[in-house]
């Protein structure tokens, strides 16, 4: 597996690698058998130390855990814990995944943008154009999958909602997790 231990403007040591990668070999082998490769990103805001992780699996999944502490290794050991619960969480699902699997998971390029919100909610004034205001823009992957895969690949990230090319009819189609907790799912094919 390869490994990429950064950190946002704070120097990591080669003590803090050993031990990222050692913890997230450990967690991978346990739970998931092949990932393809982990990027760990360690910032400060304020006093204390965020590490995000996330971990490309060999069927095309993707886990992705956030966490924070004042020590800089309880932030990754907090981190790997998150990761370590969605594997174990999904450890049959995966493995069945990858069975049923032939190639794996197909991906499309997309454009992704980030508009800018209204500051004052109280206060608001109506815009003078409805063309809103673009303050970023990525790249993004969408990426071909079943609806279960989809449900389990948007829990995995932790994420509140994921577009993805629906394995069976080729559009694209949403999940997304409601106000009751349960989930939602948009298809665009069967809207009459």
């Amino acid at each position: 597996m390869r490994y990429q231990v950064s950190g946002k403007q704070i120097d990591i040591g080669e003590a803090l690698q050993t031990h990222v990668q050692s913890g997230l070999s450990s967690i991978i082998d346990k739970y998931a058998g092949r990932p393809t490769d982990g990027t760990v990103v360690f910032s400060k805001d304020a006093t204390e130390f965020v590490c995000e992780a996330t971990v490309h699996l060999s069927s095309g999944l993707t886990t992705q855990a956030k966490a924070r502490a004042f020590d800089i290794y309880d932030a990754f050991d907090k981190c790997g814990e998150k990761i370590e619960k969605q594997l174990r969480r999904y450890k049959r699902r995966l493995k069945d995944h990858y069975r049923d699997r032939e190639s794996p998971v197909e991906s499309l390029t997309a454009s992704s943008y980030i508009l800018a919100g209204s500051k004052d909610e109280e206060n608001e004034v109506e815009p003078e154009t409805l063309q809103p205001i673009i303050i970023a823009e990525m790249e993004t992957r969408i990426t071909s999958l079943s609806v279960g895969e989809a449900v389990m690949q948007m829990e995995l990230n932790s994420a509140p909602v994921l577009v993805f090319k629906n394995e069976r009819g080729g559009n694209l189609n949403v999940v997304y997790r409601r106000d009751d907790g349960n989930i939602g799912w948009i298809d665009p094919s069967n809207g009459g």
